[in-house]
């Protein structure tokens, strides 16, 4: 299996890295199984014919998600694979992919298709990036793309190099800060809109964080979303 279950009916598949501006990134999507069977994907990574395989075993694919406008490049292969499929994102990814037909953007109140069991959060203050946040209520786990990166010393190590290692350190996006980049905390500047978001996830006291780049976390959720956003809280 190319999925990882972490939890009741939610699933975690690693993908490759990408580069990003020459920084080496790895990836990782989730996937959940809704009440009645069907699965919502949240940023989709490179759809290979074994995860499709194993995607398949668990059910039909009814929600596609791009968390941010950064979280895009594979959306058209899963929805040729999945034509049935809704595509959902924030306004950013709509404008940035308007060769894709998209639902109603996402704001902070989750849709009516996930309502019951996925809240939501829109982080927003930041003209460089906005993202929607969720929360898994069934497994208490909150999900976040870009926001916080915590890579670990090994990744670095393995796949940076000494320069890149120094900025990463540098910035705080290593375990033990799990820091947003540095480029995103110096654009906020709607902090209230900012903090509201993350008191909102932070009330959620999710036992467990994901985020798209680096070590997530299995316990101490909240303890964890704490630290990776002091540099907002006052």
């Amino acid at each position: 299996m190319m999925l990882e279950a972490i939890g009741n009916n939610i699933w975690l598949a690693e993908g490759g890295i990408v580069s990003s501006y020459g920084f080496p990134y790895p990836r990782r999507s989730v996937a959940v199984r809704l009440e009645g069977g069907c699965l919502w994907i949240w940023s989709p990574i490179a759809l290979t014919p074994g995860l499709r395989g194993d995607i398949e075993k668990l059910g039909p694919v009814r929600d596609l998600v791009s968390p941010n406008k950064l979280h895009h490049l594979y959306l058209q292969d899963w929805i040729a694979a999945f034509p049935e499929a809704k595509l959902w994102g924030p306004r950013s990814t709509i404008k940035k992919r308007r060769d894709l037909q998209f639902q109603p953007p996402l704001e902070d109140k989750p849709p009516p298709e996930w309502a019951g069991e996925i809240d939501q959060a829109w982080f927003r203050g930041s003209p460089l990036l906005d993202e929607i946040v969720f929360f898994h209520k069934p497994s208490s786990t909150a999900i976040l793309a870009d926001i916080s990166q915590n890579f670990s010393e090994v990744f670095l190590r393995r796949h940076w190099s000494w320069w890149q290692r120094a900025i990463m350190r540098l910035w705080g996006m290593t375990e033990g800060k799990g820091y947003a980049p540095l480029e995103l905390r110096l654009t906020v500047t709607d902090r209230e809109r900012a903090r509201a978001a993350i008191d909102k996830m932070l009330a959620w006291a999710p036992r467990r964080v994901i985020m798209a780049h680096g070590v997530w976390q299995r316990e101490n959720g909240r303890a964890y979303l704490e630290r990776a956003f002091r540099w907002l809280r006052p």
